[in-house]
């Protein structure tokens, strides 16, 4: 199993604009509508099912925080897949380091 990979806002930003990475936001749908990150993917940690993950682009994990989002990773790995990435202080970290942000419901 992979060890975690933490990023900083500026590295997500940077892998997503030039990898084609994509965020999987794990927090649940209220928090989601509440904000979000732009073009981030709802998969709610409490109903994650790493088989329903896109394949086919690399996987950044996100939650409010970066505790959930480290559990993510986790689940994914156990479930066999080799996504390791997530946002080291989830929403938090990426609104305090000036990065926008989507507001209201989708």
């Amino acid at each position: 199993m992979s060890q975690i990979q933490d990023l900083t806002p500026a590295e997500v930003a940077a892998r997503v604009a030039k990898e084609g990475a994509v965020l999987i936001d794990v927090r649940e749908p209220a928090e989601f509508d509440a904000e979000r990150i732009e073009g981030a993917l709802l998969f709610p940690l409490s109903s994650f099912d790493p088989n329903a993950l896109p394949t086919n682009v690399p996987l950044i994990f996100q939650c409010g925080t970066g505790k959930r989002s480290a559990m993510a990773v986790a689940r994914a790995q156990q479930g066999g897949l080799a996504h390791s990435m997530h946002l080291i202080g989830g929403l938090q970290a990426w609104k305090a380091a000036g990065m926008p942000t989507v507001v209201g419901k989708r």
